[in-house]
């Protein structure tokens, strides 16, 4: 029996045993990414679509995904390749793309805009070391790399990845622990932990989806907000507050009301310089 060290879950595995992420299988000695390497989306975003609106706006990204999360959001929009278990269900289908690889694709994009290569798609730290082993290669190349994270992992897999990251994307979903845990399966403190460390080495910017009767209070938004301002830099975090469709599991309400996001957005403006209002 190994254990598992990424997330606040700690899986204990029997060899060829996967953990609850559906991405990390049990050896013999440790716990390896079943996922290295199995590439199941890769495209030329836009920066702005991770969303990063302050980290070389107007560029564009290689963006690469696996399978795999450590979270079971009911309104996941990325479900069938996120959902362990049961994105089994819809057969995902994937590449071996291996980092040397995707470092030449992205090397090949630059003449499109390209900057670099973004992790992304699925929850791309339970399989941190691909995440590591590639950008390491694309760091040594000078380009630069991107993660769009829910930020549930403990900090030595950031300090794994950190020295080659040059900027997040992380999803602060609400700021409620009961919540974190009930609706979402995640661990609010292990996020705020991963956030409190990450914007100490990288550029950061944070999301949050805004759903209504979960996170919608203007209450909320303050707490929310006066923690960010309490980090490293903290006014000029940028945050963007986006607008839920209903989707997945979650189809029992109807999409955020646009005058909702713009509120809140108004009240995180009370504290924070830079907000962001998305699917509006």
């Amino acid at each position: 029996m190994t254990k598992c060290h990424v997330c606040f879950r700690h899986c204990d595995l029997k060899e060829g045993d996967t953990g609850f992420c559906g991405a990390r299988i049990g050896l013999s000695d440790r716990v390896a990414p079943a996922n290295y390497g199995h590439v199941t989306s890769i495209a030329l975003d836009p920066i702005e679509k991770k969303p990063l609106h302050r980290f070389h706006p107007g560029s564009r990204i290689l963006s690469v995904g696996s399978y795999g999360c450590n979270l079971r959001c009911p309104f996941c929009q990325n479900n069938e390749i996120s959902w362990g278990e049961e994105a089994k269900e819809y057969s995902v289908s994937s590449d071996i793309v291996m980092p040397d690889q995707i470092v030449a694709i992205a090397e090949q994009q630059k003449d499109k805009g390209n900057i670099g290569v973004a992790f992304t798609y699925n929850e791309p730290l339970i399989g941190y070391e691909f995440v590591r082993d590639t950008a390491k290669l694309a760091h040594s190349r000078g380009l630069k790399n991107v993660i769009v994270s829910n930020g549930t992992a403990e900090l030595s897999v950031l300090d794994e990845i950190s020295p080659y990251i040059d900027a997040m994307n992380i999803d602060l979903k609400c700021f409620d622990p009961g919540i974190y845990s009930r609706v979402l399966g995640g661990n609010m403190m292990m996020t705020l932990e991963f956030i409190k460390e990450a914007v100490k080495t990288s550029h950061v910017e944070l999301t949050c989806l805004i759903v209504p009767g979960v996170n919608d209070s203007e209450k909320m938004m303050r707490e929310m907000t006066a923690w960010i301002v309490s980090l490293k830099d903290g006014k000029n975090i940028p945050l963007h507050v986006s607008r839920f469709f209903p989707c997945f599991h979650m189809t029992d309400r109807s999409a955020t009301p646009v005058s909702t996001v713009y509120k809140l957005a108004e009240v995180a403006g009370e504290t924070l310089d830079y907000v962001y209002t998305g699917n509006c």
